[in-house]
């Protein structure tokens, strides 16, 4: 298990608004290293997780970004159930599936 602590930040471009939690790269070799004895490489370089933050667990991919981290999307209905917005600093733990 990963865990991080990070602001919630807005991507707000284009034709939608999406939700985001970035995963610094000092974790991010943690989850490469892991990730690649144990599974195959998916589209993207994204990698399969469950990820829970204020006790509510959903299964999603986070995603390489550019500074050598990942991302994490957070859509609204775990923002609503977690009680969370842009701006709030969360504690998440990551599985990898």
């Amino acid at each position: 298990m990963i865990t991080v602590t990070a602001p919630i930040w807005l991507w707000d471009e284009g034709k939608g608004r999406w939700h985001f939690l970035t995963i610094p790269p000092d974790s991010a070799v943690e989850i490469h290293l892991e990730h690649a004895a144990t599974m195959p490489r998916r589209g993207f370089g994204s990698v399969r997780v469950e990820a829970t933050i204020n006790q509510v667990a959903w299964r999603t991919s986070i995603f390489p970004h550019k500074d050598g981290g990942y991302i994490l999307p957070i859509k609204a209905d775990v923002r609503k159930r977690a009680a969370l917005a842009a701006g709030d600093e969360v504690t998440v733990s990551l599985d990898l599936l």
